[in-house]
């Protein structure tokens, strides 16, 4: 089975009330660790890059990877541009191959978002390839996202049709209160699900939205990688449960990094800690990539609700 593009993923989503986990990657051992996860449970994935990390991992590595992971799984995989901050960068991943990009221009005014993510969408859509858009701002720092809290904005839904209409974006990612990176929020998570039901409500009947900066930084995890030696205080995700009413009110795809990266970093620094003189890549790289199976596993049972839908 060749990669696939968002469309019909999404439809199956919206209908039947869960989402499907889009997670970040940069090497091989967190693809090869997710994508085992999705083929025991047989759960449809989105593998997102960002642009770093494509010029981290080089792109023909990149595109042999997930290739290689379409081949042994048979699972539908989508290959997504997560964040793609302008027209050439989108245009780039479209041309290696990615079979769906996300041009962010939500930090330009309404009119500029709108220009850029037509641009986008006309070429994408000549080759085949669906495009995610955002409206509304999210705050957080991760890869070459970077906005300060003061700055960021709840998607306005009077204006989520306009903008849908105006683009011919096949899918939109929504500000309603979750943030980039480990520090969500200062107290307990607080989703604004009566924003997202005055979107749903704006846009036409099952179009896709989609939930970024939605790590739940799981407190046992935390505690682990405290433990071994890490500093990481307080941090505060979303809850599962959160995601999961999520995604029974309109979010088809939800974003996980941030609990990718906790995830392998406490296996490894705790395979450091068992064996200090440890100097053999595929022990500590070996556990981390058990680490991020277990932790898509959990996601797909309790977060989105994919199990045996691919």
């Amino acid at each position: 089975m060749p990669l696939v593009t968002t469309k019909e993923m999404f439809e199956k989503a919206k209908k039947g009330g869960y989402a499907i986990g889009a997670f970040n990657i940069n090497n091989m051992e967190i693809i090869q660790g997710i994508t085992e996860a999705c083929k025991e449970l047989n759960a449809p994935v989105i593998l997102q890059v960002s642009s770093s990390a494509i010029k981290y991992a080089r792109p023909a590595y990149l595109m042999h990877m997930v290739n290689a992971a379409v081949e042994e799984t048979g699972l539908p995989i989508v290959l997504h541009l997560d964040h793609g901050a302008d027209f050439e960068i989108c245009k780039q991943a479209v041309d290696l191959g990615f079979t769906s990009v996300m041009i962010d221009a939500s930090k330009y005014d309404f009119e500029e978002n709108v220009a850029l993510t037509k641009q986008v969408v006309e070429y994408a859509h000549s080759k085949g390839v669906v495009v995610e858009a955002e409206l509304g701002k999210l705050a957080g720092i991760e890869d070459d996202v970077n906005v300060d809290e003061k700055d960021s904005a709840y998607t306005n839904p009077e204006q989520a049709l306009e903008f849908v209409e105006r683009t011919g974006c096949d899918s939109l990612a929504v500000a309603i209160g979750t943030s980039h990176g480990a520090y969500k929020f200062k107290g307990d998570a607080e989703l604004k699900f009566d924003v997202l039901r005055k979107i749903v409500e704006k846009l036409p009947e099952n179009y896709p939205l989609v939930l970024h900066g939605a790590s739940s930084v799981l407190p046992e995890y935390v505690e682990r990688c405290n433990n071994a030696g890490g500093k990481i205080p307080g941090a505060k995700g979303v809850p599962e449960e959160m995601l999961r009413e999520a995604a029974r009110n309109g979010i088809c795809k939800i974003n996980v990094d941030t609990d990718l990266r906790l995830a392998m970093t406490t296996a490894i620094r705790e395979q450091f800690n068992e064996d200090p003189s440890c100097i053999d890549p595929r022990k500590y790289l070996g556990v981390a990539r058990d680490s991020i199976k277990e932790l898509v596993k959990n996601k797909i049972k309790v977060a989105l609700g994919c199990e045996g839908q691919a």
